[in-house]
């Protein structure tokens, strides 16, 4: 028993010793080597630290944070990732998606918030991680991993599955957003974004043919607003020039939203129930648009 007891003293003092040149090299490094995400308080590091981490899915949502409400375990379909950054554009991960060697068999790209540019430091980060990962660091980052699977393991597809379902079964929440909406309506109404959506745009059409080149299906898809902001001049504007860039019909993914079933928290986000009912549409949809082949 005391050796025993001997042998996991030395494991943990050497197991230690490591976690502690792993926090020297970081400083002495600085930011060419990193410690794993799960240490960063901001839920972007982490989901794009797991899409490396993981094999490369089937299925890749890029948007801004209108898509982020369209959280993975919605889908039935198996291999579908939401790689949005929350406040940002769809060109971010985009970008990140066309850097890495393989690509999924299928990007969806939100049309909505096209309006924002990429964001050049995290597309530098990940562009970087894609091309070298530091081999002494993956050992600590499997240790990690696995202790956060052990203590905090996913819920079966089937529970999960269960408690979504419950929660589409009961009625929509009629909570009162009119101080948010009328918010939202004023930027809404403020803003021009055409300048913008026209540099956008053509950045986007370089990472299709980019993408597409290489054997990636791309399309395109719209979330849908309250309906006062449906008319409001940014999503006019936004609607009208990305539309006129892209006229092909089969360009788009294009989704029957059941408008009196969908609630807004705060005029522009979905709340859970209603980001669950359109994740299944779009799933739908999208499995009738790649059965049929066209």
């Amino acid at each position: 028993m005391r050796a025993i007891l001997i042998w996991l003293t030395k494991w943990g003092i050497g197991f230690g010793a490591i976690l502690l040149a792993c926090g020297v090299a970081t400083i002495w490094l600085g930011g060419s080597v990193s410690l794993p995400a799960v240490t960063v308080r901001d839920g972007t590091y982490v989901v794009l630290d797991r899409y490396f981490r993981e094999a490369v899915p089937r299925i890749v949502l890029v948007g801004s944070s209108l898509t982020s409400r369209l959280r993975d375990e919605y889908f039935v379909t198996p291999g579908v990732f939401n790689l949005t950054v929350t406040g940002g554009s769809p060109l971010t991960g985009l970008e990140i998606v066309a850097g890495r060697p393989l690509l999924p068999a299928v990007i969806l790209v939100e049309a909505n918030v096209l309006s924002r540019p990429a964001d050049a430091d995290l597309v530098e980060r990940y562009a970087k991680a894609g091309r070298s990962r530091p081999w002494f660091f993956r050992p600590v980052r499997w240790a990690v991993a696995s202790y956060e699977r052990w203590n905090h393991g996913p819920e079966s597809r089937a529970r999960v599955a269960a408690s979504l379902d419950a929660l589409v079964r009961q009625p929509p929440d009629n909570f009162d957003n009119a101080i948010y909406l009328k918010r939202a309506l004023n930027e809404f109404e403020a803003d021009d974004p055409t300048e913008r959506l026209q540099f956008n745009i053509l950045l986007l059409k370089q990472l299709l043919d980019s993408v597409e080149k290489r054997g990636t299906r791309v399309l395109l898809f719209e979330l849908p607003y309250e309906e006062s902001l449906e008319r409001a001049r940014f999503a006019v504007i936004s609607r009208r020039m990305v539309h006129e860039a892209f006229p092909e019909p089969d360009r788009w993914l294009h989704i029957d939203y059941p408008r009196e079933e969908l609630r807004w928290a705060d005029g522009v986000h979905m709340d859970e129930r209603s980001s669950i009912l359109v994740s299944r549409l779009l799933e739908r949809a999208l499995s009738a648009r790649l059965g049929s082949g066209s």
